[in-house]
C-alpha cells in the first residue's frame, strides 16, 4: 500500500504545543499549563439557545457564511465593540477563529508569496500558511520592546513576494497588547505597499490595567486592506464549539466562503445558534472571567520574581505569562520536557512560537487556582534543583 503524502502535508509543522499536551496525557500527577482553554463552563443562556435550537429543528445545513440574522450579529458586534463600519454581507461565519485564518490564508496567498508575522507567533499559524504554499517571515516582538515589533524592521522585511502582514493582539503567546500608534503604522505599511493585513484578535475582551483594544480595521482609509478575526472561544469559554468569524473587504469574504464551501459546507446550525445567544446576550459572566484572569496573572508573576533567572514582562492582555529561563542555559525545549518530567508540570517551550520564541516558556493561567499554585511550588522546586 502506498504510503505517500502530498508535498503540502510534508511542508506543514505539527502543533509543538500539542507536542507536549500529548506527551502530559501519557502521564499521571500532571499540572496543565500548556492548553489555553478556559476552565470556565460556557455561560448557561449559550447552553441553553443551543438545547432549543435543536429542540426547535434547526439541524440543517445552512449558508456556506452563516445564517442571516447571525451574520447580522456578528456585524452588529464588529460595529458596537470594534468601530468596524461592516455589514452582514462582508461577515462570514467560520469553524472557530482558525478555520477564519485557514480561509484567508487560502483566498489570499499564492505559492511562493510571503507573510510577514510577528514572532513569536501562535504556531498554527505556520501550518495554515504553509497550506496556501506561502512561507512565513518573521518580525521579532521582544521584551525588551514590551513585545511589540520595531516598524521599520518590518518594513524591511517586504519583498516583491510579501503578500500578507499576520498579528495577534493581544498576544500569544506574549500576553502583550499593541499599541494604537503601532497598528496604525503597520496599516500605513500595508497601505504602502498594497498588502493585507490579518489582525486576529480573539483574545480582545481579555485586557488588563486599563489597556484598551484597538481595531485597525476600524480606520477608513485601512479598512478594505484588513481582514478581522475572532471567535467565541476564549471570551465566552466556548473553545469546543468551535465559532470563529471574521469580517473584512467583499471580495476577500467571497472567497474565504468559496474556500469554506469545499471544506465544511457550513458551520453547524446548533453551533451557530449558540455563537447568537453569546453575541448578543449579557457580557457580565465576561468581565467575571477576565477579574479571575487578572487575579491568576499577579499571582503568577509575583511567584515568578522570587525564583533567581527567571525575567518575566507583567502581559497586558490573554491569559499567558512568557518568562525568559536563558540563564539556565539549555534549550526552552529541554527546559519544557525537563519540567514534565522531572516536576510533572506542563507548559509549552517558546521555540514552538517562532525562532524567537527560544529562550522563554509559555505558561498559561486558564486553569483552576489549586492547579497553579501547585504547578508553581513544582516548578520552583525544579528550578532549585538545576
Amino acid at each position: 500500500m502506498s504510503k505517500r503524502q502530498s508535498d503540502v502535508v510534508k511542508s506543514m509543522p505539527s502543533s509543538e504545543i500539542r507536542k507536549i499536551f500529548n506527551a502530559a496525557n501519557q502521564m499521571t500527577d500532571v499540572m496543565h499549563l500548556e492548553i489555553g482553554d478556559p476552565d470556565f463552563a460556557t455561560p448557561p443562556h449559550v447552553i441553553e439557545a443551543a438545547h432549543r435550537a435543536a429542540r426547535e429543528g434547526h439541524t440543517h445545513y445552512t449558508a456556506t457564511s452563516g445564517m442571516p440574522e447571525v451574520r447580522e450579529a456578528i456585524a452588529m458586534k464588529f460595529r458596537r465593540d470594534n468601530g468596524i463600519d461592516c455589514e452582514s454581507s462582508n461577515c462570514i461565519m467560520t469553524v472557530g477563529a482558525v478555520g477564519a485564518l485557514l480561509c484567508a490564508c487560502m483566498a489570499v496567498l499564492n505559492p511562493g508569496d510571503e507573510v510577514i508575522v510577528t514572532d513569536p507567533y501562535w504556531s498554527n499559524y505556520s501550518g495554515q500558511i504553509a497550506m496556501a504554499g506561502a512561507r512565513i517571515v518573521s518580525v521579532p516582538l521582544r521584551g525588551s520592546l514590551d513585545f511589540a515589533p520595531d516598524l521599520d524592521e518590518l518594513e524591511s522585511k517586504i519583498t516583491p513576494r510579501t503578500r500578507m502582514i499576520l498579528y495577534n493582539s493581544p498576544n500569544n503567546p506574549c500576553g502583550s497588547v499593541l499599541p494604537k500608534e503601532v497598528l496604525i503604522g503597520i496599516g500605513e505599511i500595508a497601505l504602502k505597499h498594497d498588502l493585507i493585513v490579518v489582525a486576529d484578535e480573539v483574545y480582545e475582551k481579555i485586557i488588563y490595567d486599563g489597556h484598551t483594544h484597538f481595531s485597525l480595521a476600524s480606520v477608513p482609509e485601512f479598512k478594505d486592506h484588513v481582514i478581522t478575526v475572532n471567535s467565541c472561544s476564549k471570551t465566552y469559554a466556548m473553545t469546543g464549539w468551535r465559532a470563529g468569524f471574521a469580517t473584512g473587504p467583499a471580495h476577500i469574504i467571497q472567497a474565504m466562503t468559496k474556500v469554506q464551501e469545499a471544506n465544511s459546507s457550513c458551520i453547524s446550525s446548533v453551533v451557530q445558534k449558540a455563537a447568537l445567544a453569546a453575541l448578543t446576550g449579557p457580557e457580565d459572566y465576561v468581565r467575571s472571567m477576565v477579574d479571575t484572569y487578572r487575579r491568576r496573572r499577579d499571582m503568577i508573576v509575583e511567584s515568578l520574581a522570587k525564583i533567581p533567572g527567571i525575567e518575566t514582562v507583567k502581559p497586558k492582555g490573554a491569559f499567558y505569562v512568557f518568562p525568559n529561563i536563558e540563564a539556565y542555559g539549555m534549550s526552552s525545549f529541554d527546559f519544557a520536557i525537563r519540567l514534565l518530567r522531572e516536576a510533572r508540570v506542563a507548559v509549552v517551550h517558546g521555540a514552538g512560537f517562532g525562532q524567537y520564541g527560544e529562550g522563554h516558556i509559555r505558561i498559561s493561567f486558564s486553569a483552576a487556582d489549586d492547579v497553579i499554585a501547585e504547578a508553581l511550588r513544582r516548578l520552583e522546586g525544579f528550578v532549585k534543583s538545576l
